[in-house]
């Protein structure tokens, strides 16, 4: 085969600049995930409003996977209660939140999703401040608690993701939400750290989990702040009756 100098087969071999584009190493897997996020997030930075949603859904749904993550424990530990009680009640968790989801919805065509979503950040706010006043050893009680976490738990993620949507630039969707999912793992260690540290020094659970309240103020104040209708607009994508 002729050489890249020329028609003789001795000629030197092709070095990678001397390869056309197409027929250049491609870079590996990892290597072009971490690329296509950073590429994502430096176009994100011309999209303020999506930005901001961005950054309050990492804080209030960090709260949200914590108080899921930590029930068992907290309920265990701290409330005295069963195994087996814990598990039916995560299995009531999981009915109510269906019906909890279907709620959510009905209520954001009415009112809107931005603002169902934030009443859900102040229920979510009721839920943990109920906790730590829940008594030990009250299986009702505890079960209350779970209808609580069920009834705001799908719908708020769910119409999490809605909002997120219509903030995303239309035609680049796929990008967006890697990079959503991606910094939304990324974070979830903040909440559960949080909750360790805070029992470390306190030696209480009940401490811990009023501790992630801070995450539920946090990502509300900053989603009260984000302007949905300028966001989806800029967005390219078209506005809602009710936002």
């Amino acid at each position: 085969m002729p050489g890249c100098g020329g028609a003789s087969s001795r000629s030197s071999p092709c070095s990678a600049e001397d390869l056309p584009p197409d027929a250049a190493p491609s870079r590996g897997p990892i290597r072009g995930a971490f690329a296509q996020l950073r590429d994502t997030f430096m176009d994100l930075r011309g999209y303020p409003q999506t930005l901001l949603f961005l950054i309050a859904y990492l804080f209030y749904n960090d709260g949200i996977q914590t108080v899921i993550a930590s029930s068992s424990v907290y309920g265990a530990e701290e409330l005295g209660m069963a195994q087996s009680q814990i598990l039916t009640t995560f299995l009531v968790v999981q009915f109510v939140a269906f019906g909890g989801a279907l709620l959510f919805g009905r209520a954001a065509a009415r009112y809107g999703a931005s603002q169902v979503v934030l009443a859900g950040i102040v229920l979510w706010a009721l839920v943990v401040t109920a906790a730590f006043f829940l008594p030990g050893h009250s299986m009702l009680a505890f079960l209350g608690l779970g209808v609580g976490i069920g009834v705001v738990m799908g719908g708020t993620q769910a119409l999490s993701r809605s909002l997120f949507s219509q903030l995303v630039p239309r035609g680049r969707e796929s990008e967006y939400f890697s990079l959503y999912q991606a910094m939304e793992r990324g974070t979830s260690w903040l909440g559960t750290l949080t909750f360790g540290l805070v029992h470390q020094w306190t030696h209480s659970y009940r401490w811990s989990i009023v501790a992630i309240m801070i995450f539920f103020v946090v990502g509300g104040v900053l989603l009260a702040r984000v302007r949905f209708r300028e966001g989806i607009l800029a967005a390219g994508n078209e506005l809602p009756q009710v936002v």
